[in-house]
């Protein structure tokens, strides 16, 4: 609308472990078949399937919520361009020495019996002794507890080092027990060989400096094949590694028979009854810690030795920090710039290896040699194709490609790889196409919330690495949409709100129907269909898709996550549906021959239409403000302000008396029109559907063809309507407006419904009685009164009329004399003086709290008081008309 070429491309990643544990999930379920009884074309024939009839979900929200992408460029991570990118950049990559193969500790699932990254990784805080399910384990498993563990010294009977730990399980892997150099406790035992508590195999007592003694017993044991940091002490040793859990979470034959192939934490009771029995069990105690959690499949992470495919991170990682430190890019809202440094000064390298088959395949082949050849190292080389990987392999063996047995790797790459090429790829990378260059570097990405920082990471990293300059100047990220509670949005709650729901409407029996059709196990079933009907016992009503785009928009985005509610996007619809009446009338008011004047040509003749276009500029010039500084909330709050508060509440029944004048005067429909023009064109980047619909309704201006639609259609600036702007009239408005909400209390204090009262003003001010001379009819339609004029100044007040203050220099009167009948209304406002009472003696009558309640609670005590003080002031007043008049004109 700004005259700015844009391109907002729409498309979404394969989720590798999310959409393959939905398919077998659904398999299982639905024909009791798991994955690896199939091969791995039919597994992928199946998900492909299930993409078919569920993947167009995210983008099928999109179109439903008015999203203006480019559709025709609608993409897909594993579509064919994505992949040749894919495949460009690992080979690139390892090209250039970043990509490597090795075996290293990664974070394992082994529910899913695959690697995953730390973002899929959730830290989970635990006070202590905390039972919780797990995937495949047949019984809850306490955590949360720190277990003692006696490591007798070798030829010494009575000596023993005791050991605290929270993974008993774990106990066959250790190789040592570490202490620090300085601790005088352990000083005569350095060098000592220790018996491990269940094989009684010599262990050494080593010392090192990253043991903190103040910690336990400040005795650790080490296992470098299940701990990153035993792996940096047992490396700094020379200590070997001990795999003692298995992919699938179950002991491995190095744990001897009695625990071989047992599940890990059946195992850990096992290992705590041998203790026992041994004697070398020291106790248990609760204990706070961290739990590592797989957010995918809710099993517990473990450290597995694994020999994956690793990207080194650390010189990209660097130039990526530096972006930001030097402004060269610009994260929105700033507070992630703290999030991104941290993130970097602690990056390690990437492993990229996924043990799943729905996924980029990553293109590395094995070079199979003959067994008999020894204990040779794994030979692997990495091509586009196997006909460039064969040249490669015979390069390196120096024999015949012909003669050469490759075996692809049968992992494939982490999503987040595909994804964070995404920007890339879906503008024609690596070919240099016109859309690359014409795009690239890209001046603005959209992210889902400060988690997927994470991602832009990646996509800085790899973009720098592969283009040679710096994918974006900004990012902007906005918040997490949660429920009502603040919630996170899971299928196991029950608190998913499809967008599209909201903007239909839906049935609960519809609700609970869609999560029976997904894949939730009965428990988990019954608790998220209890938990829906609660929050949605009568469904969800139709609220239509520009209020919910308002709601959202009116959340301060910039700030924390969005709580969203269903209560709060129908109040938006009845904004709407205000909106739409107000067209309705304006163009009533236009009627079928109105020409519209040119914008520049209009100069409103009436305060009033003065008044509401400096309203309507100040609103561009906030909605302006509001967009540049990327606060949605601002821009929702100055048009929900213009068209409720000035606009409908205001200007239009201000205006209803002179536009029932015959003739009618021709400049206030021309001031209708820009108010209608203008705000329909401010609102349409909130509210696309409703904007259109009326705008395309209004009398189209002379001097050309119109826009084919809003959406097209010139952006209002603050600059181009500067000369409505007239801050000194808003100011002297706004006292007229105060003057109306005093008369509007008055009637409601007399319960004046029909009656129409005369009002007079008084001022000690000269120049205030002309501040409100140019406002008399307005004030007087917009306070529902009769005519309004002035008292002299130290004239005496009329009898029979009741007085209120506006403020130092200015009384108000209104007339009761006759128009209200005092013995009617006296037993009516007593009684609800009696209830007012009452609720101020019960508060009062409480014991005082603290802070915000506290607060609270003063608060409506002046209210309270404030309403009594007004309700005595009244009744002093019909006592005093009982003695003037006992016939009045209206009750």
């Amino acid at each position: 609308m700004r005259g700015d070429q844009v391109l907002w491309v729409p498309g979404s990643d394969h989720a590798g472990i999310a959409t393959q544990a939905v398919v077998e999930k659904q398999l299982w379920k639905e024909r009791g078949v798991r994955r690896h009884e199939l091969n791995r074309e039919d597994f992928l024939r199946e998900v492909w399937k299930w993409k078919e009839e569920k993947g167009g979900e995210i983008c099928g929200q999109l179109r439903a919520l008015g999203a203006s992408l480019d559709w025709d460029r609608e993409c897909f991570t594993m579509d064919a361009g994505a992949t040749v990118a894919v495949t460009e950049a690992f080979v690139r990559l390892h090209k250039a020495g970043l990509l490597y193969r090795d075996r290293q500790l990664v974070n394992w699932s082994c529910a899913l019996r695959s690697a995953i990254s730390d973002i899929e990784v959730e830290s989970r805080s635990l006070p202590g002794r905390t039972e919780l399910r797990l995937p495949g384990c047949p019984a809850p498993v306490s955590f949360g507890l720190l277990i003692s563990v006696a490591f007798p010294v070798d030829g010494e009977p009575d000596t023993e080092v005791v050991v605290g730990t929270t993974r008993p399980e774990t106990l066959p892997g250790d190789v040592a027990v570490a202490v620090h150099p300085d601790d005088a406790r352990y000083t005569h035992l350095h060098g000592r060989q220790l018996r491990h508590p269940l094989t009684g195999q010599l262990l050494p007592l080593i010392t090192d400096s990253a043991v903190q003694p103040h910690v336990g017993t400040g005795a650790v044991k080490v296992t470098p094949a299940h701990s990153l940091a035993d792996a940096e002490l047992g490396a700094r040793h020379g200590l070997n590694s001990l795999s003692v859990i298995a992919e699938d979470g179950t002991m491995t034959s190095l744990c001897g028979d009695w625990l071989q192939g047992l599940h890990r934490f059946v195992a850990r009771e096992k290992i705590m009854s041998a203790l026992r029995e041994r004697g070398l069990f020291r106790g248990l105690q609760n204990h706070p810690m961290v739990l590592r959690i797989c957010s995918r499949s809710g099993d517990v992470v473990e450290y597995l030795l694994k020999s994956q495919w690793f990207v080194r991170t650390r010189e990209m990682g660097d130039r990526a920090a530096q972006a930001v430190q030097s402004g060269a890019l610009e994260l929105s809202p700033s507070f992630h710039q703290k999030n991104w440094q941290h993130w970097f000064s602690h990056i390690g390298d990437w492993c990229v290896s996924r043990q799943l088959w729905w996924g980029h395949r990553i293109p590395a082949y094995l070079v199979v040699e003959d067994p008999v050849k020894g204990d040779r190292e794994d030979c692997w080389v990495v091509g586009r194709t196997e006909a460039e990987a064969r040249e490669a392999a015979a390069e390196l063996t120096g024999r015949p490609g012909a003669e050469l047995t490759l075996e692809r790797d049968p992992d494939v790459l982490d999503t987040w790889f595909s994804s964070a090429l995404f920007p890339f790829s879906a503008l024609g990378w690596p070919q240099e196409t016109s859309d690359f260059t014409r795009f690239y570097p890209l001046s603005l990405l959209e992210t889902g919330s400060d988690l997927l920082l994470f991602w832009v990471g990646r996509m800085v990293m790899l973009g720098t690495q592969l283009t040679g300059q710096l994918p974006f100047s900004k990012v902007l990220l906005h918040s997490m949409v949660r429920d009502r509670q603040g919630r996170k949005m899971s299928k196991s709650l029950g608190n998913v709100l499809d967008p599209r729901d909201i903007i239909t409407g839906v049935e609960l029996q519809v609700l609970q129907e869609k999560l029976r059709d997904g894949n939730l196990d009965p428990e988990e079933l019954a608790i998220a269909a209890a938990a829906q009907k609660n929050d949605f016992p009568h469904g969800i009503p139709e609220c239509g898709t520009d209020a919910l785009r308002f709601a959202l928009c009116s959340h301060g985005a910039l700030g924390g996550d969005l709580h969203l509610s269903v209560s709060e996007v129908l109040s938006s619809r009845h904004f709407c549906n205000k909106i739409w009446n107000a067209l309705r009338f304006i163009l009533n008011v236009l009627g079928k021959k109105f020409v519209p004047r040119p914008a520049e040509e209009l100069s409103p003749s009436f305060p009033m239409d003065a008044w509401i276009l400096s309203r309507l500029a100040r609103t561009a010039h906030e909605c302006e403000r509001g967009f540049l500084t990327r606060e949605l909330s601002l821009v929702a709050h100055a048009l929900h302000h213009f068209w409720l508060h000035n606009l409908c509440d205001v200007y239009l029944e201000a205006s209803k008396p002179v536009l029932s004048h015959s003739p009618c005067p021709p400049g206030p429909p021309q001031v209708l029109f820009s108010c209608a023009d203008v705000g329909l064109r401010l609102l349409a980047p909130l509210m696309p559907f409703l904007a259109e619909e009326l705008w395309q309704r209004l009398p189209h201006r002379p001097g050309g063809p119109p826009a084919p639609s809003i959406s097209v259609a010139p952006y209002p600036s603050a600059q181009s309507l500067e000369h409505w702007h007239q801050p000194e009239l808003e100011q002297h408005f706004s006292r007229v407006q105060e003057a109306v909400q005093v008369l509007r209390a008055l009637r409601a204090s007399y319960q004046l419904t029909k009656a129409r009262p005369r009002v007079l003003l008084q001022s000690s001010e000269p120049g205030e009685q002309g501040l409100f001379e140019a406002f008399l009819e307005p004030l007087g339609t917009l306070g529902h009164c009769g005519a309004v004029g002035f008292l002299p100044q130290g004239a005496a007040a009329p009898s029979g009329w009741v007085q209120a203050t506006l403020n130092d220099t200015t009384q108000i009167y209104m007339e009761l004399q006759g128009l209200v009948d005092p013995q009617t209304h006296l037993p009516l406002l007593a009684s609800r003086r009696l209830k007012l009472q009452k609720q101020l003696d019960n508060l009062e009558a409480r014991t005082p709290s603290e802070g915000e309640a506290e607060t609270q609670r003063q608060q409506r005590l002046s209210s309270l008081q404030l309403e009594l003080s007004k309700l005595d002031r009244a009744v002093s007043h019909l006592r005093q008309l009982m003695d003037m008049s006992p016939n009045p004109r209206e009750s």
